[in-house]
């Protein structure tokens, strides 16, 4: 209750609220990235509706640089959409985290899962393992309409898609996720093994093979270490009550 109180406005309304202003830093930066697809898009041509429809069903910008990577290396379509299987397998333990504060059926509870975005849900996380879904959907819809925004003025303009890497704007997605990160162990010192562990098996990995599946393997062994200290505290709190 107390970490509550100190997230903010507890009404749902407020916490949408809370949840526009949450994201609309990380939609800035988004909306520089999507730019840069709707750009890349053009220079393997994808056409002028491909790239906007993308952004508007899948809403990832890494798996969405990953198809568009593996297309430009030759790629075949099958290929590109398990790139982008492969570097979305990371919402598979968001999603466990994050399901029971979700409401409704199955199929309600579905579509609320769309709004798990990396930064929403960190930024939702209200500690105990329990999320502000009101603040969920804020962030994310901030940065929805961003993302798919920034990539029709991407196809639109075209500029060269290497333009934010020359300026530095490609740093800007993960210096705010790196502060959500600093934040979230700041209120959870639990999370700093799960974080540990999964910073250190990426950066052996890295060493080893290539960056996608060393970053999928990093998320996935701290979503290990969380799960078996979740189960864990679980036991433990089952025997006390016994």
């Amino acid at each position: 209750m107390d970490t509550l109180l100190r997230r903010g406005p507890v009404t749902p309304l407020g916490s949408f609220r809370s949840g526009l202003r949450t994201g609309s830093g990380l939609a800035a930066a988004s909306f520089l990235l999507a730019i840069s697809f709707g750009a890349l898009s053009q220079s393997q041509s994808w056409g002028p509706v491909a790239p906007v429809v993308c952004s508007l069903i899948v809403f990832s910008g890494s798996a969405q640089f990953a198809m568009v990577a593996t297309l430009g290396a030759g790629g075949d379509a099958l290929a590109a959409v398990l790139a982008a299987a492969l570097v979305n397998i990371r919402y598979i333990p968001m999603g466990i985290a994050i399901a029971r504060d979700l409401q409704g059926g199955r199929l309600r509870r579905a579509l609320e899962g769309q709004a798990v975005v990396d930064g929403s849900w960190a930024a939702a996380h209200l500690g105990g393992g329990r999320f502000d879904r009101s603040l969920l959907f804020g962030a994310t819809l901030v940065q929805w309409l961003s993302w798919v925004g920034g990539t029709a003025i991407g196809v639109a303009v075209a500029p060269d898609p290497e333009l934010l890497y020359t300026l530095g704007l490609d740093v800007l997605t993960p210096a705010l996720f790196a502060v959500l990160l600093i934040d979230e162990l700041k209120r959870a010192r639990e999370g700093w093994l799960s974080a540990g562990i999964g910073a250190g098996v990426a950066g052996v990995l890295i060493a080893v093979v290539p960056a996608g599946p060393a970053l999928v393997a990093g998320p996935g062994a701290a979503a290990l270490v969380t799960l078996a200290r979740t189960d864990r505290t679980g036991r433990i709190a089952q025997e006390a009550t016994l």
